[in-house]
């Protein structure tokens, strides 16, 4: 993301906006909303360390579960827009890629699922992804915001977190859940996954696991601009 946007590219294409001075004192919902999603960068760190990973499927269903309740809070409102020009200079941001091996190392066997990316489009087969990507990603977005928050830009933060939901966090985390609530409805109602054997056909293009692996390695490449 580049240091300094033009408000043509900030602004929702929506009427009217909410109009938010810089440096104003955080309102109950500024204040919720950041609670919110500070909790869930912290959880993700935390699952990420494997220190209960018989347990991680269930607390990232739970998080994922209550950042999307923010979301969609953040979605409802009328947009915000800041008074200032251009996005103040955040600083460096941590990478993220240490978050992202955690998470691909504690959740290997189940960590590729399948997505339809846009359920209102053209049909289209389904797409892999990963969930360590898409948590590490998101998590990656809200400590954006976060900075901008803890520095006392709570127009800022609210209107990126605004913002990156609608353009992003939302879709995914959305996507995320659907994964995760597959996996616990499989193990409580008793419904195993299923194994195939070594380089069977996984789907209906003939693909097999390490190649859609690779699919899904490919699609993360491309996000990233590699």
């Amino acid at each position: 993301m580049s240091d300094r946007t033009d408000t043509a590219d900030r602004t929702h294409p929506s009427d009217p906006a909410r109009v938010l001075g810089s440096t104003e004192a955080p309102d109950d919902f500024a204040v919720q909303i950041a609670d919110s999603v500070e909790s869930f960068v912290l959880a993700v760190t935390e699952v990420a360390k494997g220190d209960e990973p018989g347990s991680a499927i269930s607390l990232l269903l739970l998080e994922v579960s209550q950042l999307l309740l923010a979301g969609g809070r953040l979605g409802a409102i009328e947009d915000v827009l800041p008074e200032d020009r251009f996005e103040p200079d955040a600083g460096p941001e941590p990478d993220g890629v240490e978050l992202r091996e955690r998470l691909a190392e504690l959740l290997a066997p189940i960590d590729v699922y399948h997505e339809v990316f846009d359920p209102y489009g053209p049909p289209e087969k389904p797409s892999a992804f990963r969930i360590s990507d898409d948590l590490a990603g998101v998590v990656s977005e809200l400590r954006h915001g976060l900075t901008h928050y803890r520095e006392g830009r709570v127009s800022e933060a609210l209107w990126w977190w605004q913002f990156s939901y609608l353009s992003n966090w939302g879709s995914t985390c959305s996507a995320v859940l659907r994964a995760l609530q597959s996996l616990i409805a499989h193990v409580r109602l008793d419904s195993p996954l299923g194994a195939v054997p070594d380089g069977a056909d996984t789907d209906d293009d003939g693909l097999t696991d390490e190649q859609l692996e690779q699919q899904a390695g490919d699609l993360m490449a491309a996000e990233l601009g590699l």
